[in-house]
């Protein structure tokens, strides 16, 4: 009997499965988002140092998580279709490398738009910035490397390497704030030192957040399946194509 990772690794399979289940994502995606938006301008109360500028905190946090999560999904990915030859393995990492940087460069200007009232400045290169804009870097490193390379084989195999070898920049952002003096403030988590009235509302949209980002990726690995299977047909149709001139000359 196969198991659902088994399953779940027939193309077909996932697209049946990814086109049942992405509405349902969008549209709870939607209605999270939705709630949290509404908590954060009309229930959360504004910090009573950085007043109503705190309220980028519900925005940057669950970027600034999804920035880290996008790389390691890219990485597992990367390491399946390295060491397993998993089918869907380089249709995942791909597609969420894009989606990742996207989320990567929201973290990176929510921060410095809250920085800047309370450094005085919008950029500083502290540890936790400069790391998080490393990690920026390699995801336009992925990018721009496989758009480089015609064989998508290769492209696979060689942004695979790139992704494991650049996994090391995710403990060094979550650790940053521990390991250096930095300007940044420790990581904000959901435990009690966060306010109830604050806690909620980011609890709701880093749940919107992810659940939105899961679609997303999902949406993108349901396009570049189709995307392959369009390019393989077309390979089809060009071979059979020229088998038919070559057996036309050879009778002429």
């Amino acid at each position: 009997m196969q198991t659902l990772t088994q399953r779940l690794a027939n193309p077909t399979r996932f697209m049946e499965l990814s086109g049942m289940l992405m509405p349902w994502l969008f549209a709870l995606a939607a209605a999270l988002i939705g709630y949290g938006l509404y908590l954060v301008f009309f229930v959360a109360p504004p910090d009573y140092q950085q007043g109503e500028t705190v309220k980028i905190m519900y925005i940057h946090v669950p970027s600034a998580w999804l920035a880290m999560m996008g790389y390691g999904i890219a990485a597992v990915s990367s390491f399946g279709l390295l060491v397993f030859r998993h089918p869907l393995a380089d249709v995942s990492a791909k597609a969420v490398v894009p989606i990742g940087a996207a989320f990567t460069f929201l973290a990176l200007v929510t921060g410095s738009l809250w920085g800047k009232p309370m450094w005085g400045t919008y950029w500083v290169w502290d540890a936790r910035l400069t790391s998080v804009l490393i990690l920026f870097f390699l995801y336009l490193g992925l990018m721009a490397l496989r758009s480089s390379l015609e064989d998508e084989n290769l492209a696979a195999k060689l942004t695979a390497v790139l992704a494991l070898v650049g996994v090391a920049i995710l403990p060094i952002i979550k650790f940053s704030v521990e390991w250096w003096n930095t300007l940044h403030q420790p990581s904000t988590g959901f435990t009690s030192s966060v306010y109830p009235s604050m806690r909620t509302p980011l609890l709701v949209m880093a749940l919107g957040f992810t659940t939105l980002f899961v679609a997303m990726h999902m949406l993108a690995m349901r396009n570049e399946v189709l995307r392959r299977r369009v390019k393989a047909m077309r390979m089809v149709e060009i071979e059979q194509r020229d088998s038919g001139a070559h057996a036309v000359a050879q009778g002429g």
